[in-house]
């Protein structure tokens, strides 16, 4: 397509003009969403091309099945870079799958996972969460008498809430610090920023829309987002060097670079999503540590004006107990993927679903009810099984070289087209290991 440039989605950026696997990627992958809304959860290409979908009638799903189909022999004699390719035909066969479901003609759920992913995806060990919830009842602190482990650990979270007005700075703060950590170790694109906005009364605790040259908008709800770990977590997920960095990298490598403007359309169920979502776990560990966490926290017990403060050697305490409990917490993160696989592959009435996340997640019936809500909801049904298969690919990938590498490795995920079946390749090859699932 040569030096030509067209108009972005909003109309104040010229990107490369797509060449023909790209064009006809974006539309198939705008005119699934229209069938299966949710699919595409972030667009920053041609304006035109939306325009278009926008204009026709709803394709049946049976003739997107079969785009999907032409195009993946398309690739066959399709000059394009060995990475590019490779990308390409694990996102088609994802899309391929979700038009083949549409059509009434669905794969059972373990093998749907397979196709969407590009990996099989299988559930953790019970065995997993009987240990976090041991340590948790190790760590917490004891209650009055007969609380619950669940009990304890809110009782634990209610200690450090902050109150919703100091949020917003404290926010700012944490943010800023996982930025120039994250600049440091893999330099961040000129222009890119996040504009934060501070909203309550809804149900939802943050939701970032990416909007295009680099930049993202994060609405934090300061009525959910109440303890300092959870804001480290967010920070280090949604901005530094998660979902906006990722992003803002993609934009201006693989797009403004390369002219790759297949990647400028962001679709979940599929391998690019299990990587994004491994990727935002792997980053907390790059920018907030066990000890540099520690640090964290006593910085935002000062922040947010918490009365242990008042005390720095229980305040240390807690810091160090809650390092813990984080690691103990995230150690549940496979429990919805479970329940999952329960729901949808055995076929568990949905009253023991519920019981289930609620005793393995040491929750409350309500939030048990909204991780059940997602799981049968038709595009996270599957979705749900990203976070913790990709974390648990992207980790053992990001391991496989020495310590000097891992910056380096990291900074791959979020410049390259790399999918999880040639990280999984990648690993079988030297046997590291047995894998994850």
């Amino acid at each position: 397509m040569g030096n030509e440039r067209v108009s972005a989605v909003g109309g104040d950026r010229l990107i490369p003009t797509p060449d023909p696997i790209a064009r006809d990627y974006l539309l198939l992958a705008l005119r699934l969403d229209k069938l299966l809304p949710g699919l595409v959860d972030e667009y920053i290409g041609p304006a035109d091309i939306p325009a278009q979908v926008a204009a026709e009638e709803p394709f049946a799903a049976g003739r997107l099945r079969e785009q999907a189909s032409s195009m993946l022999s398309r690739l066959q004699t399709e000059a394009l870079e060995a990475d590019r390719g490779r990308w390409l035909r694990a996102q088609l066969v994802s899309l391929e799958a979700q038009a083949m479901a549409l059509a009434g003609d669905p794969l059972p759920y373990a093998d749907c996972a397979a196709c969407f992913f590009d990996i099989t995806a299988e559930r953790a060990s019970e065995a997993v969460f009987d240990a976090a919830a041991d340590d948790l009842g190790r760590l917490l602190p004891p209650g009055e008498g007969g609380e619950t482990v669940s009990e304890r650990l809110s009782a634990w979270e209610s200690r450090f809430a902050i109150d919703p007005d100091r949020i917003p700075a404290v926010a700012d703060w944490v943010m800023g610090e996982t930025r120039e950590r994250a600049d440091r170790l893999f330099g961040l694109p000129i222009g890119e920023g996040i504009d934060s906005v501070y909203i309550s009364g809804e149900p939802w605790t943050v939701s970032s829309r990416y909007q295009g040259g680099c930049r993202t908008v994060l609405h934090v709800n300061t009525d959910m987002l109440r303890t300092p770990g959870d804001l480290i977590h967010m920070a280090a997920q949604e901005g530094y060097p998660g979902r906006h960095t990722e992003r803002a990298w993609r934009e201006r490598r693989l797009i403004d670079d390369m002219g790759r403007l297949e990647a400028s359309v962001f679709l979940l169920n599929t391998p690019e999503a299990l990587i994004s979502a491994g990727l935002a776990y792997l980053g907390e560990r790059m920018v907030a540590s066990d000890e540099q966490m520690h640090a964290m926290l006593l910085e935002i017990y000062a922040r947010a004006g918490l009365a242990i403060t008042a005390d720095p050697g229980a305040a240390s305490d807690a810091a160090e107990t809650q390092v813990r409990i984080r690691r103990a917490v995230g150690n549940l993160r496979a429990v919805t993927a479970n329940a999952a696989f329960m729901l949808h592959a055995d076929g568990v009435p949905r009253a023991e679903v519920a019981l289930y996340l609620r005793h393995r997640l040491l929750t409350t019936r309500e939030r048990a009810e909204v991780q059940l809500g997602l799981i049968e909801d038709p595009v996270y049904r599957t979705q749900v099984l990203a976070a913790y298969q990709g974390e648990r690919l992207l980790n053992r990938w990001f391991e496989l070289g020495p310590t000097s590498e891992r910056v380096d490795r990291f900074g791959r995920f979020m410049r390259e087209q790399l999918t999880p079946g040639f990280l999984a390749r990648e690993l079988s090859s030297i046997n590291f290991g047995e894998m994850p699932w």
